[in-house]
């Protein structure tokens, strides 16, 4: 799963594209296993997957009304969808980027 800059997520949601950004900071224990189940996810299914360290983002955090991490955000052509904070697992959050995003 690939870091994203400030630049990528703006151009991302500018350009009204649809995909997941992942909202973590790196001494999170939960964040590290939603880290690894998303690494599955990344190979099941063809969408725009990409990850944030929170400690380097905060107006992020702020302006997308983060409540904690870790937590997906789910966004369709720009906008978002949902935000997901307990990931539950690997199926729990297969079905949910059908849902939302195929």
């Amino acid at each position: 799963m690939e870091e994203w800059t400030r630049e990528e997520l703006v151009s991302f949601i500018e350009n009204k594209s649809s995909g997941i950004v992942y909202f973590y900071t790196p001494l999170c224990g939960t964040c590290q296993v939603a880290s690894r189940m998303l690494e599955i996810i990344r190979e099941m299914v063809n969408v725009d997957l990409g990850k944030m360290n929170l400690n380097y983002h905060p107006d992020f955090a702020k302006g997308f009304a983060v409540e904690s991490v870790p937590c997906l955000l789910f966004i369709k052509n720009g906008q978002v969808v949902e935000m997901v904070y307990a990931f539950h697992s690997v199926p729990y959050l297969y079905e949910k980027i059908k849902e939302l995003l195929l």
